[in-house]
This record gives C-alpha cells, sequence and structure tokens, in this order.
C-alpha cells in the first residue's frame, strides 16, 4: 500500500475534522455542485478535448488569450507534463516545497538543486535567491503563497526572477494555487505579465478555492506556445472529464464567494495564530488559508485520538519532527481543534 505523502488522507481513520488540507472552508458553491448534478446527462459523451467553454470563459476572466491556457487533471498532471515536456538535467526547487515538484523531477532523472528556507526569515528566499538560477538551470519552481508556510513573495521579486530566468535560458514556474485566498489588498499575481515572459508558466487550480478537489481541476497558463505543445504531448486525451469542466465553468461566476472567503480566513487565521501562540506553538506568518507551526513530536498522533486530523511536515525537504501545518476552518470547527489542542 502506497504511502500518502500529502494530508487528506482521511481514508486511514476514523475523523471528525480534517485540517490536513487547505481547501476552502466554505465548501463548493451550490453552482457549482448544480452543474456536477446537471453533467450526468452528458456522461454518454466523451468530454471535450479542448475545454473549449471553460476555456473561452476563463480567458475572459483573467484577460489571457485562450491559446495561453492549459488544463489538466489537477495541478498535480500539469506538473508532471511540465517537467516531462522540459526534460531538464538541472532544476531549482525551494526547501521546504510542495512535495509533487520533487517526485516529478525525480521521476525524469533530474538532478535537483535545493534553496534552503529558513524559519528566521520566515521562509521567504532572499536576494542570493537569483544566484541560485545559473547558466546550467532549466527549471526553476516558486510557490506564492508558499506552501507549507503560506507566506508570500513580493511582485517585484518574481518578476526578478522571471528576468534572472529568462537570462539563464530557464523556465520558471510560479504555484499561484493559493493566491485566491490572500485578502484583495494583498494578492499578488504574474498572470498580467506572461506576455512579457514568454520563460513564465503559471500554475492555477480550481481545486482549493472552491472547494472541489474529488473533481481534479487544474489549469496552466504560458505565452510560450511552444512549451505549451510540448506539454499537450505529454498528456493524455480526455484528461479533465465533463464534471469537472461544468463545475469549473460555474465556479467562474463566484466572485463575491471568493472575495467572501478571503476575508473570513484572514479573520480565522489571526484567531488560531492568537491561540496557538498562547498555548505554547511557534507560528510562523502565513497569508494563505493554512498555518505552519513547531510543536511536540507526537501532536499528530495525540490529535488522531481525539478525531482531528493534522498535516505532519516531517516528510518536507527540510523540515523535521515537530513541524505541522493546518488548514483554516470556520470559526466553530477552529475552535474545536483548540479546544482539542488544550486537551492534548
Amino acid at each position: 500500500m502506497l504511502e500518502n505523502p500529502h494530508g487528506g488522507d482521511i481514508y486511514s481513520g476514523d475523523y471528525a475534522l480534517d485540517f490536513s488540507v487547505n481547501v476552502n472552508p466554505f465548501g463548493p458553491p451550490e453552482a457549482v455542485c448544480q452543474a456536477v448534478r446537471e453533467s450526468a446527462g452528458f456522461l454518454e459523451h466523451y468530454p471535450d478535448t479542448s475545454c473549449r467553454e471553460l476555456r473561452e470563459a476563463l480567458s475572459e476572466k483573467l484577460s489571457v488569450l485562450p491559446e495561453q491556457l492549459i488544463f489538466g487533471n489537477g495541478a498535480a498532471e500539469l506538473i508532471y507534463a511540465l517537467v516531462q515536456a522540459l526534460r531538464p538535467k538541472h532544476a531549482l526547487v525551494t526547501a521546504p516545497g510542495f512535495a509533487e515538484y520533487e517526485a516529478a523531477l525525480k521521476a525524469a532523472g533530474c538532478r535537483i538543486h535545493y534553496y534552503p528556507l529558513k524559519p528566521e526569515h520566515n521562509f521567504l528566499p532572499q536576494e542570493d535567491f537569483f544566484s541560485w538560477i545559473t547558466g546550467e538551470t532549466e527549471l526553476v519552481f516558486l510557490c506564492n503563497p508558499h506552501n507549507p508556510s503560506g507566506a508570500a513573495l513580493s511582485r517585484e521579486f518574481l518578476l526578478q526572477a522571471a528576468r534572472r530566468a529568462g537570462q539563464c535560458g530557464a523556465v520558471l514556474a510560479v504555484d499561484e494555487c493559493f493566491w485566491q485566498f490572500v485578502v484583495k489588498e494583498n494578492r499578488v499575481t504574474l498572470l498580467d505579465a506572461v506576455n512579457g515572459h514568454p520563460q513564465l508558466f503559471l500554475l492555477h487550480a480550481f481545486t482549493k478555492t472552491y472547494a472541489m478537489p474529488g473533481l481534479r481541476l487544474g489549469y496552466g497558463v504560458s505565452s510560450g506556445q511552444g512549451l505549451l505543445e510540448r506539454m499537450r504531448r505529454q498528456m493524455q486525451a480526455w484528461n479533465v472529464s465533463a464534471p469537472a469542466q461544468a463545475a469549473g465553468l460555474a465556479a467562474l461566476g463566484e466572485t463575491a464567494y471568493v472575495e467572501r472567503t478571503a476575508e473570513a480566513v484572514a479573520c480565522e487565521r489571526e484567531y488560531l495564530r492568537r491561540e496557538l501562540t498562547r498555548l505554547g506553538f511557534r507560528v510562523y506568518p502565513s497569508q494563505a488559508n493554512f498555518l505552519l507551526f513547531q510543536g511536540p513530536e507526537d501532536l499528530k498522533e495525540r490529535c488522531a485520538g481525539k478525531r482531528i486530523l493534522i498535516r505532519d511536515c516531517s516528510n518536507y525537504h527540510g523540515l523535521s519532527a515537530g513541524w505541522f501545518r493546518i488548514a483554516v476552518k470556520l470559526h466553530e470547527e477552529n475552535e474545536a481543534l483548540i479546544q482539542v489542542l488544550e486537551r492534548v
């Protein structure tokens, strides 16, 4: 049996609350659920391999060209397709970082260079990061906001990384899957920069924002048409199901839902940060819908005994036993977590 390297393994035990995955605490919008139900009428047909209707609507929503979009069975499929398309010999990732970057690179036989993110810098890369992108670097992964810390990079830092990657002939992949959980006034995206940086690839997903991980729907944005075509050749036909396409199309109309989520997450994140600090945990700054903190090494097991699942981060490169991540959920659920932590 393969061990799940991520959160969300609710199938391994009897859990009342899952704080190990960072999905929207409000659950999927009703319009998304209704679209999935209605899509049952199309199950006898193969899904549209070009995602035409979703592509047109999303391009208008993001103000990008339809041909600059590529869709995948979740963001994870696009990570693997990107790596297989490039087959890099050398790649740069930050550590700690999302495990699928490393897994995809290892599957391609790539040598991985780990830039260490330090707790004393709140897991933000420093100015020396740019010197790590060299002439032999072919692919760079950044995550903004960062997973697992939730730290957010500035637009200026990201644009400088894009320029440096371009100078060195490398592709810069920026994972923006959590960008809409940041309150609007602090939100950073490079969507408006793709036209000027053909070596830039942005990774997005409906999964977390609209609480639909069971449907698997991710997308990438790039003006590098050659790169997108090479990626498509790595992917199977019909990789995005009809229900997923219908759900994505419905989700694009949920602007108020997204903004309500960001405001609620900011409020509840501060509540959790304050309460965790009161209980003696060391908590790190976050702008996303999760918090990274340090605690007793057996904290996950203690919480599991109370039917609460939290994310053990000891399998992240650069972290060790005693590091944990929790999602920001609704207030009643967050209160339940704090009560359990007080008891255990």
